[in-house]
């Protein structure tokens, strides 16, 4: 499916980084029974990923209580009237309990209209940008003036998780432990985009458009949850066949990228910057030689941040457009990619 927008902009993006910084020395050190029993070799996490680090929040801490903090950040910076704000969306795969919406307690904290739509999207690591496009879909159609998507991923407690089950398994052999290393690539991270109709705009950042499609067949490749009577406690688990899943994402990331590009009229040459979801070094280069895109007009963050989920793309537009703020006539394109799988791919022009 494809969409083209004339009245929505991106007023503005926010991000909170963690304070607890763990490297993937740490962790390897916390598995060095396990390296040494399998004779695995260190250095293997951030060899095969680039990722040198990632971040956590405290023990304990609910993903809405970052977003709040997030939302607010976003709101300040956009200058919007809290009273325009028509729909509140929360779209981590993290959240602070099944029910009620995390997005209720988040339209509370930051103090929205009761008339906002306010919900929950989950969907992998593309929530977010799937919450950018309910709301965009709302503003041009008239129904709002603006929207707010935030989302927290908190990565903590599968990370943890994960090492204590390999410590555990007796039965790990070098072949039927790599479906556990993705899991041991996981960040925590939180994002916020503020979105809004044309004319309330300062920024003049606006959403051309772009396109979206999904390969189910594709969606055992990655999954997780909370198998409590298989591990022993209630945290979540994943696993990741992370040779199969990088090449079905590549190749549907090349089909969504070339029906994005038909629906905003763009060619490869009119993209100044990239941005995209946050997986790993392999999969960054892989990225961008299918789209036929140069390198350096990507923003990566996953070397210090690791996978942030759903909150890795806007987090690292978030961080890109601060250190490099756009100028008239750039254009940006917003790559996601996501376990199920599915893709959603976006123009942004500065006016």
């Amino acid at each position: 499916m494809s969409m083209r927008y004339e009245h929505v902009c991106i007023e503005a993006v926010a991000h909170t980084l963690p304070p607890h910084v763990v490297t993937s020395d740490d962790i390897e050190g916390r598995l060095a029974t396990v390296y040494e029993r399998l004779s695995l070799p260190a250095g293997r996490l951030e060899l095969m990923t680039g990722i040198r680090e990632r971040r956590f929040f405290d023990p304990g801490t609910l993903p809405g209580t970052i977003s709040i903090r997030t939302a607010r950040a976003a709101l300040e910076k956009s200058g919007i009237d809290r009273r325009h704000i028509g729909a509140l969306i929360h779209g981590s795969v993290c959240r602070d309990q099944m029910e009620p919406a995390t997005a209720a307690s988040v339209h509370d904290g930051v103090q929205l209209p009761a008339e906002a739509l306010v919900m929950d999207v989950s969907n992998a690591c593309l929530g977010l940008l799937n919450g950018m496009l309910i709301i965009a879909d709302q503003i041009e159609l008239g129904r709002i003036r603006a929207g707010i998507v935030v989302g927290t991923e908190s990565g903590r407690d599968l990370v943890e998780g994960t090492i204590d089950s390999l410590l555990t398994d007796r039965t790990l052999t070098r072949q039927n432990i790599k479906p556990a290393f993705a899991s041991l690539t996981i960040g925590s991270g939180s994002a916020a985009i503020v979105l809004c109709d044309r004319k309330l705009s300062r920024t003049g950042l606006r959403l051309r458009g772009g396109s979206f499609l999904a390969d189910s067949s594709g969606h055992r490749l990655c999954a997780g949850g909370v198998e409590s009577a298989k591990h022993g406690d209630g945290r979540p688990r994943m696993e990741t066949d992370s040779e199969a899943l990088l090449h079905a994402g590549i190749q549907l990331a090349e089909q969504t990228w070339s029906r994005a590009k038909s629906a905003l009229g763009w060619r490869n040459e009119d993209v100044t910057r990239v941005f995209t979801h946050q997986v790993g070094r392999q999969h960054r280069t892989m990225l961008m030689e299918r789209l036929q895109l140069n390198p350096a007009l990507d923003f990566p963050t996953v070397e210090l941040l690791g996978n942030t989920g759903a909150a890795a793309l806007p987090m690292a537009l978030s961080m890109g457009l601060e250190q490099y703020p756009p100028t008239p006539g750039d254009r940006l394109a917003l790559l996601g990619i996501g376990s199920g799988l599915s893709s959603v791919m976006l123009g942004i022009r500065c006016d």
